[in-house]
């Protein structure tokens, strides 16, 4: 990407505030190899490993606290970042994460998915991911006369216009013709997989901000709510934070001013708020 920085919604504040910050790559992207696309253990570690590298940086000035921050996929990531702190890097001490809508209740959201046409492309990116990193063969799910435009939604890196446009193009086959041969979110293995990679099977680590756009069709309103009470009645502190009219892709941008102060009032001590009980 040109300016992967300036994916990072917030960063010029973050940074006259004094923040460190650090953004991971995950493992297969832009270095060689399969991309463990929404699969949580991976992508929790990653995060951990990249704040042990902000901290190794000579004279960077990092402490061992930390808070975590991701929309989307980076949502899901940062759900697995809380659950894995405190067995795989007790060196760190997390303070908060703070996730836009994030992948959750992978099997609702696919299932709710399934027939739009980002749903398609997610979905090509889960199953192609999965069928090489959990060794099951695509071909039992993916039709026959999909497999060509299903390869290309599933390598797709979107770093200008005209990718995006080739990417319009590339939806249209699997539009067009049967893409799947049964749905994924009621089929073994992939269902298995999606419960497996589910975050919230494990205490979350830390208190817990959500924001979710209510115009959001990728990521359903109704399941981020369903999460947030989950978390609640594992005892975890929570925020929620609805976005009115909020799409999925602006979620990170509507709510990052108060995600930062939630997250300043992490690192200042303050007791985390939460909505369990209203």
């Amino acid at each position: 990407m040109p300016d992967v920085s300036g994916m990072i919604w917030g960063l010029p504040q973050m940074l006259q505030k004094g923040y460190i910050v650090v953004a991971t790559d995950y493992p297969g992207l832009g270095t060689p190899g399969i991309h463990p696309y929404l699969i949580g253990e991976s992508e929790g570690r990653a995060v951990l490993d990249s704040v042990r590298a902000a901290r190794a940086l000579p004279r960077s000035g990092a402490s061992n606290r930390f808070v975590v921050w991701g929309h989307s996929q980076g949502g899901h990531a940062a759900l697995y970042t809380g659950e894995l702190a405190r067995s795989y890097a007790p060196d760190l001490k997390l303070l908060g994460v703070a996730a836009a809508a994030p992948a959750t209740y992978l099997v609702e959201l696919f299932d709710a998915d399934k027939s739009t046409a980002a749903g398609k492309e997610l979905t090509a990116m889960a199953i192609y991911s999965w069928s090489h990193l959990y060794g099951y063969n695509a071909s039992s799910l993916v039709a026959a006369n999909a497999q060509r435009p299903y390869q290309a939604m599933a390598h797709d890196c979107i770093e200008s216009v005209a990718d995006f446009e080739a990417l319009k193009k590339s939806e249209k086959p699997l539009m067009r013709e049967r893409f799947l041969k049964s749905n994924p979110a009621t089929t073994p293995p992939w269902k298995g997989i999606m419960q497996r990679n589910t975050p919230g099977q494990r205490a979350a680590g830390a208190p817990v901000f959500l924001a979710q756009g209510t115009a959001d069709t990728i990521v359903r309103p109704a399941i981020t709510r369903q999460f947030g009470k989950a978390l609640c009645r594992r005892g975890t502190r929570v925020m929620f934070v609805a976005l009115p009219g909020t799409t999925h892709t602006f979620a990170a941008r509507d709510s990052v001013r108060t995600a930062l102060k939630w997250m300043d009032d992490r690192f200042r001590g303050v007791p985390a708020p939460s909505v369990c009980g209203r």
